[in-house]
């Protein structure tokens, strides 16, 4: 909660291009307020780009954050989500007296590993930059994740494990491993998983590079007796120190975490057009992408799981991530963004329905023709129930894994209701 004892932050920034990190401005908090002002040697620099525009021009003084907003978005997708905040809560309290509440937006920056999604950190000093990072085996990490879930006792070494991944974004397990290239992120199960959450990932991001599309890297693999998803990272580059900045959906359609259900999927088509390097075969890759989702019953496509990469320019759609389906009791599903467009109801819930109909109704918010649209549905159906088995036997999926997913969440018969 915010107090007078919030310090300032120093945003350090990754400048496209280079290895080591320059100081970008100053957070300042005022009440629920934070403010940024950009240095005055950032601003001299010839090749200095704004942390994202139209949220922070490069301009002398204060920058409040976008209306509604406590914070500039670009600044909180730097920031830990739900499971690094709860590492982070962990290590505040266990060696304090004071009973646990939530932080500070700004201790969370502040406190956070410095390897975090982008290319933005947080620090305490204008001059010196001192990242917070520590190593570990997949082994440690695992046992240290399941500990925390537990509510169980572990050492500070195993501590130091887990928090290298507490700034990685998602509510579920996680930490980062290190491959000698651009890095990796490690997903754990969960002891509240009732499927298998983590080879159902898998699966469908397998799946997803079969049907076309542009997903980050993966692989299921075992540590433990526990399975794990490792996800190459996509915001570095394989020049060891470079990294990319990137912007959420939820920052480019100027929403926060508690506005986010107001985010649709033609609200950000309408940024592709506007913004993006060639938007009509980004809003192709888009609509192939909900497409998908709806296929595959993945129903948590929030807008913090759709970004982009921010040149100080121009946008450019990220490789897709976090694309798991979703446990499912009964046939109707909707997604977390509208598919379609409803300007007198915004909020109608039909725009939602997980269905290929619903998708081919919203077309020409995508610039395609329904004959288009068809194309890409028929392709994806194609794909998904010839290459399936092929998929299910590299992430090693048991009889019985296979029946929970395929015709439940994956082509679920409410998805398919209606189409052909």
């Amino acid at each position: 909660m915010p107090s007078d004892s919030t310090p300032d932050v120093y945003v350090w920034v990754w400048l496209p291009g280079k290895t080591e990190p320059v100081v970008a401005g100053v957070l300042t908090t005022e009440g629920n307020t934070t403010y940024f002002t950009y240095g005055t040697s950032y601003q001299g620099r010839p090749d200095a780009v704004p942390l994202y525009l139209p949220e922070l021009p490069i301009e002398k003084g204060r920058i409040p954050p976008p209306l509604g907003l406590r914070i500039a978005g670009c600044i909180a997708d730097g920031g830990p989500d739900a499971w690094g905040r709860r590492v982070l809560d962990h290590r505040h309290y266990r060696s304090s007296q004071q009973s646990p509440q939530e932080l500070h937006d700004i201790t969370y920056l502040l406190e956070s590993g410095s390897d975090r999604i982008g290319a933005l950190d947080f620090q305490k000093s204008p001059t010196d930059y001192v990242p917070r990072a520590s190593g570990g085996d997949l082994e440690e990490l695992v046992e240290a994740a399941e500990r925390l879930e537990a509510g169980e006792p572990f050492s500070e070494d195993l501590d130091e494990v887990l928090f290298q991944g507490s700034a990685i974004g998602g509510a579920r397990p996680k930490a980062l491993l290190a491959d000698g290239h651009s890095g990796l992120i490690a997903k754990f199960s969960s002891s509240t998983d009732h499927f298998p959450v983590v080879k159902a990932e898998g699966v469908a991001m397998a799946l997803a590079r079969r049907v076309g599309l542009d997903v980050a890297s993966t692989q299921v693999v075992s540590s433990v007796g526990k399975d794990v998803l490792l996800v190459t990272r996509f915001d570095r580059t394989t020049v060891p120190g470079e990294r990319k900045m990137m912007v959420s959906a939820l920052t480019m359609l100027e929403l926060d975490e508690m506005m986010g259900r107001y985010a649709t999927y033609p609200d950000l088509a309408d940024v592709i057009r506007n913004r993006f390097d060639h938007p009509a075969k980004t809003l192709r890759e888009l609509f192939g992408r909900v497409v998908f989702n709806v296929c595959v019953g993945n129903t948590d496509d929030h807008a913090r799981n759709h970004a982009a990469f921010w040149d100080g320019a121009t946008l450019t759609l990220t490789p897709a991530y976090d694309i798991c389906p979703q446990m499912r009791s009964g046939g109707e599903a909707t997604q977390a963004m509208a598919i379609g467009r409803d300007d007198e109801n915004p909020l109608n819930p039909l725009l939602r329905l997980s269905q290929l109909t619903t998708c081919v109704a919203a077309a020409a918010d995508y610039l395609l023709t329904e004959v288009e649209a068809k194309e890409i549905i028929d392709h994806q159906l194609h794909v998904i129930e010839s290459e399936w088995k092929d998929v299910a036997d590299e992430a090693r999926l048991s009889a019985s894994e296979i029946a929970q997913l395929y015709g439940r969440q994956i082509l679920n018969p409410f998805a398919l209701e209606g189409y052909k």
